[in-house]
């Protein structure tokens, strides 16, 4: 059968292909229903990626947060009509000691291999994961984005001492947002404080015990553990503020993606004896953590309503087009595109 996929050409420029899908009895097809634009999809469709990297991955079909409807299934793992978040990592082998998401060998979607920007999607059961039934599919949209947040606390809780009695996330945006929240559902006893630079932004965080802008940390604001949500140019102010004021054998988890060096205060992290720990992406685990949690507390997706953005029915690549550009002028929140039937 055959399946239209509209990839980037160049920057700005999308084209439709029609590739030709062969079933078989290992892998099923979902059509993709809600698709989220991420920061780094905009990076392709904007031409800020470096040249040489442009000229490797495209033409490709972008987006790698989404959700879509079963079609096909003759595994017999979903049932024809079920809604399932896709997972965009693709790993083709099993470390014992490296998580599928940082293997070398693994594919992502929108990021060398076509993404969901496409109208079947075809993948193996065990990349489909089934949503609440209840939930808002916008929301649903950006689960991807939601689990890189789960997987990285989950990493950062694992490398941290014991004593979590305050915890700060810098950064007011959406990756910002979407940590602060999680943690204070995953560790509801730490009192949590939110560091960003915009007034505005930073009065959604209701959930969270304080809000705090840049520009009036007190010289004696000290906190267990951190967490970098910034990215971007502003990376390092963030990191050399949360390393002025951590404590002692504190835990700093960087999540922010910057295509600059960012300078690190060597001499102060050694003398803290401070712990830094990356973290990028998401696996299966992490998926199915995130639905138990949801399912565990629904009331997190009425948070995460807060950044639904802009929505655009989208059926042609006019559409797509003009969504990708509305999203480029977003103030906060993220812009989704709901296919129309």
């Amino acid at each position: 059968m055959l399946s239209t996929v509209y990839q980037l050409k160049r920057p700005r420029q999308f084209e439709v292909i029609f590739k030709n899908i062969e079933l078989n009895q290992e892998q099923l097809l979902v059509r993709p229903t809600h698709l989220s634009i991420c920061n780094a999809d905009q990076r392709y469709y904007q031409g800020t990626r470096p040249a040489e990297i442009l000229r490797r991955k495209l033409p490709m079909a972008l987006i790698h947060e989404g959700i879509g409807s079963v079609v096909y299934d003759p595994t017999g793992s979903f049932q024809a009509g079920e809604r399932v978040v896709m997972i965009p990592n693709l790993p083709v082998q099993a470390d014992e000691f490296v998580a599928e998401n940082y293997l070398r060998s693994s594919q992502f979607r929108a990021s060398g291999v076509d993404g969901f920007l496409q109208e079947y999607v075809q993948t193996v059961p065990d990349r489909a994961v089934r949503l609440p039934e209840q939930m808002n599919p916008s929301v649903a949209a950006f689960t991807e984005l939601v689990s890189v947040s789960y997987h990285a606390l989950h990493r950062f809780f694992s490398v941290s001492h014991g004593r979590m009695d305050e915890a700060a996330v810098w950064g007011d945006g959406n990756l910002g947002y979407i940590t602060a929240l999680l943690l204070h559902y995953l560790r509801p006893q730490t009192k949590l404080y939110v560091v960003g630079v915009h007034e505005e932004k930073l009065s959604y965080f209701t959930f969270a015990d304080e809000t705090i802008l840049t520009t009036q940390l007190e010289e004696d604001f000290a906190f267990d553990h951190a967490l970098e949500c910034v990215g971007g140019s502003a990376a390092g102010t963030a990191v050399g503020q949360i390393i002025d004021h951590i404590r002692p054998e504190g835990t700093i988890g960087l999540l922010g993606v910057s295509e600059e060096l960012v300078p690190i205060e060597t001499r102060m992290v050694l003398e803290k004896g401070l712990r830094i720990i990356g973290s990028s992406r998401s696996g299966r685990a992490d998926f199915l953590g995130l639905m138990d949690l949801y399912r565990q507390y629904p009331e997190m997706a009425f948070y995460l309503e807060n950044i639904v953005g802009e929505e655009f029915r989208v059926r042609d690549i006019k559409d797509i087009r003009n969504a990708f550009e509305a999203d480029i002028h977003k103030l906060m929140g993220k812009t989704i595109m709901v296919w129309d039937e």
